[in-house]
Protein backbone atom coordinates (compact mmCIF):
# COMPACT_ATOMS: atom_id res chain seq x y z
CA UNK A 1 0.00 0.00 0.00
CA UNK A 2 2.35 2.44 -1.02
CA UNK A 3 0.12 4.99 -3.09
CA UNK A 4 1.69 8.34 -3.02
CA UNK A 5 -2.00 9.73 -1.48
CA UNK A 6 -1.09 7.73 1.87
CA UNK A 7 2.89 7.99 1.85
CA UNK A 8 2.20 12.04 2.06
CA UNK A 9 -0.25 10.89 5.21
CA UNK A 10 2.43 8.84 6.75
CA UNK A 11 5.15 11.33 6.53
CA UNK A 12 2.98 14.10 7.75
CA UNK A 13 2.06 11.82 10.83
CA UNK A 14 5.78 10.92 11.51
CA UNK A 15 6.77 14.83 10.71
CA UNK A 16 4.18 16.16 13.30
CA UNK A 17 5.09 12.67 16.14
CA UNK A 18 8.73 12.85 15.51
CA UNK A 19 9.35 17.51 15.40
CA UNK A 20 6.81 18.58 17.35
CA UNK A 21 4.63 16.40 19.12
CA UNK A 22 5.97 12.98 20.25
CA UNK A 23 4.67 13.26 23.76
CA UNK A 24 1.20 13.00 22.10
CA UNK A 25 1.65 9.05 21.34
CA UNK A 26 3.86 8.57 24.12
CA UNK A 27 6.93 8.76 22.10
CA UNK A 28 10.60 9.55 23.43
CA UNK A 29 12.98 11.04 21.71
CA UNK A 30 16.38 10.99 23.17
CA UNK A 31 18.51 14.31 23.39
CA UNK A 32 19.79 14.19 19.76
CA UNK A 33 15.86 13.25 18.54
CA UNK A 34 16.22 9.87 17.87
CA UNK A 35 14.09 7.42 18.96
CA UNK A 36 13.60 3.54 18.49
CA UNK A 37 11.79 2.77 15.34
CA UNK A 38 9.60 -0.38 17.52
CA UNK A 39 8.75 1.99 19.87
CA UNK A 40 7.49 4.05 17.13
CA UNK A 41 5.51 1.78 15.07
CA UNK A 42 4.23 0.76 18.60
CA UNK A 43 3.18 3.99 19.36
CA UNK A 44 1.74 4.84 16.38
CA UNK A 45 -0.25 1.54 16.13
CA UNK A 46 -1.85 1.76 19.76
CA UNK A 47 -3.00 5.51 18.37
CA UNK A 48 -4.73 4.04 15.76
CA UNK A 49 -2.41 4.91 12.92
CA UNK A 50 -0.87 1.59 12.11
CA UNK A 51 2.95 1.90 9.87
CA UNK A 52 4.59 -1.43 8.75
CA UNK A 53 8.13 -0.94 8.51
CA UNK A 54 7.91 -1.61 4.80
CA UNK A 55 5.65 1.67 4.64
CA UNK A 56 7.83 3.58 7.16
CA UNK A 57 11.49 2.18 5.08
CA UNK A 58 9.40 3.49 2.01
CA UNK A 59 8.32 7.01 3.53
CA UNK A 60 11.76 7.81 4.48
CA UNK A 61 13.67 6.33 1.17
CA UNK A 62 10.87 9.23 -0.88
CA UNK A 63 10.77 11.43 0.95
CA UNK A 64 11.54 14.44 -1.84
CA UNK A 65 12.81 16.31 1.15
CA UNK A 66 14.48 13.79 3.16
CA UNK A 67 13.03 14.28 5.94
CA UNK A 68 13.96 11.94 8.32
CA UNK A 69 17.34 9.84 8.98
CA UNK A 70 17.72 5.94 10.03
CA UNK A 71 20.71 5.07 11.94
CA UNK A 72 20.89 1.58 12.46
CA UNK A 73 17.39 0.95 14.83
CA UNK A 74 16.39 4.51 15.31
CA UNK A 75 14.91 7.26 13.36
CA UNK A 76 14.73 11.01 13.74
CA UNK A 77 13.34 14.24 11.56
CA UNK A 78 16.31 15.60 9.98
CA UNK A 79 14.98 19.27 11.29
CA UNK A 80 12.64 21.58 11.84
CA UNK A 81 12.20 20.58 15.41
CA UNK A 82 9.77 22.75 18.08
CA UNK A 83 10.95 19.90 20.70
CA UNK A 84 14.01 20.62 22.75
CA UNK A 85 16.68 19.00 20.67
CA UNK A 86 19.97 19.06 19.59
CA UNK A 87 20.98 17.45 16.33
CA UNK A 88 24.56 17.51 17.37
CA UNK A 89 25.65 18.53 14.05
CA UNK A 90 29.06 20.29 13.23
CA UNK A 91 29.71 23.43 12.38
CA UNK A 92 30.12 23.94 8.83
CA UNK A 93 31.59 26.65 6.33
CA UNK A 94 28.17 27.68 4.03
CA UNK A 95 28.95 28.47 0.07
CA UNK A 96 29.06 32.02 -0.49
CA UNK A 97 25.47 32.61 -0.72
CA UNK A 98 22.30 30.75 0.67
CA UNK A 99 18.72 31.26 -0.05
CA UNK A 100 15.33 31.45 1.87
CA UNK A 101 11.72 31.15 0.34
CA UNK A 102 9.46 33.26 1.96
CA UNK A 103 6.03 34.97 0.73
CA UNK A 104 5.76 38.44 0.05
CA UNK A 105 3.75 39.41 3.22
CA UNK A 106 6.29 38.85 5.51
CA UNK A 107 8.81 40.83 3.89
CA UNK A 108 8.36 44.08 6.00
CA UNK A 109 8.91 42.27 9.54
CA UNK A 110 11.97 40.10 7.91
CA UNK A 111 13.40 43.98 6.82
CA UNK A 112 13.09 45.16 10.16
CA UNK A 113 14.54 42.05 12.12
CA UNK A 114 16.08 39.59 9.68
CA UNK A 115 15.58 36.17 9.54
CA UNK A 116 13.83 34.48 13.24
CA UNK A 117 14.35 31.01 13.81
CA UNK A 118 10.24 31.77 14.97
CA UNK A 119 8.87 28.28 16.49
CA UNK A 120 11.74 26.23 15.45
CA UNK A 121 15.35 26.22 16.47
CA UNK A 122 16.90 27.40 13.68
CA UNK A 123 16.74 28.93 10.72
CA UNK A 124 16.62 27.26 7.27
CA UNK A 125 18.30 28.00 4.65
CA UNK A 126 18.17 26.50 1.15
CA UNK A 127 21.32 25.89 -1.38
CA UNK A 128 20.00 26.77 -4.41
CA UNK A 129 17.03 29.09 -5.46
CA UNK A 130 15.04 26.20 -7.22
CA UNK A 131 14.53 24.82 -3.69
CA UNK A 132 13.89 27.97 -1.69
CA UNK A 133 11.47 28.73 -4.45
CA UNK A 134 9.31 25.05 -3.59
CA UNK A 135 9.77 26.10 0.28
CA UNK A 136 8.06 29.64 -0.16
CA UNK A 137 5.81 28.02 -2.52
CA UNK A 138 4.17 26.41 0.78
CA UNK A 139 2.31 29.66 1.72
CA UNK A 140 1.56 31.39 -1.55
CA UNK A 141 3.17 33.41 -4.50
CA UNK A 142 7.17 32.71 -3.14
CA UNK A 143 9.66 34.97 -2.99
CA UNK A 144 13.15 33.86 -2.96
CA UNK A 145 15.95 35.66 -0.29
CA UNK A 146 19.54 35.66 -0.85
CA UNK A 147 21.44 34.92 2.00
CA UNK A 148 25.41 36.84 1.73
CA UNK A 149 26.24 33.53 4.18
CA UNK A 150 30.00 33.73 3.66
CA UNK A 151 29.78 37.33 4.93
CA UNK A 152 28.00 36.11 7.97
CA UNK A 153 30.04 33.21 8.32
CA UNK A 154 33.04 35.82 8.39
CA UNK A 155 31.56 37.81 10.84
CA UNK A 156 31.09 34.86 13.51
CA UNK A 157 27.96 33.29 12.78
CA UNK A 158 27.35 29.79 13.34
CA UNK A 159 26.15 27.51 10.35
CA UNK A 160 24.85 23.19 10.66
CA UNK A 161 24.34 21.44 7.63
CA UNK A 162 21.45 18.81 7.83
CA UNK A 163 21.73 15.12 6.52
CA UNK A 164 18.98 16.13 3.86
CA UNK A 165 20.86 19.39 2.86
CA UNK A 166 19.46 22.16 4.69
CA UNK A 167 21.59 24.65 6.15
CA UNK A 168 20.71 25.83 10.15
CA UNK A 169 22.03 29.36 11.48
CA UNK A 170 20.39 30.58 14.76
CA UNK A 171 18.99 34.01 12.60
CA UNK A 172 19.97 36.03 9.28
CA UNK A 173 20.48 39.60 10.82
CA UNK A 174 18.75 41.81 7.67
CA UNK A 175 21.74 43.32 6.90
CA UNK A 176 23.09 40.33 5.17
CA UNK A 177 19.87 39.45 3.02
CA UNK A 178 19.30 40.85 -0.57
CA UNK A 179 15.95 41.26 -1.11
CA UNK A 180 14.47 41.12 -4.75
CA UNK A 181 13.89 44.44 -6.74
Amino acid sequence: MNDEKHTVKVSKYLSKHLRHQPERIGLVLDPHGWTEIDALLRAAASHGFPITRAELDHVVAVNDKKRFAIEGTRIRASQGHTVAVDLDLPAAEPPAYLYHGTVAAVLPAIRAEGLRPMARHHVHLSPDRETATRVGARRGRPVVLSVDAGAMHRAGHVFHVSANGVWLTDAVPARFIRFPG
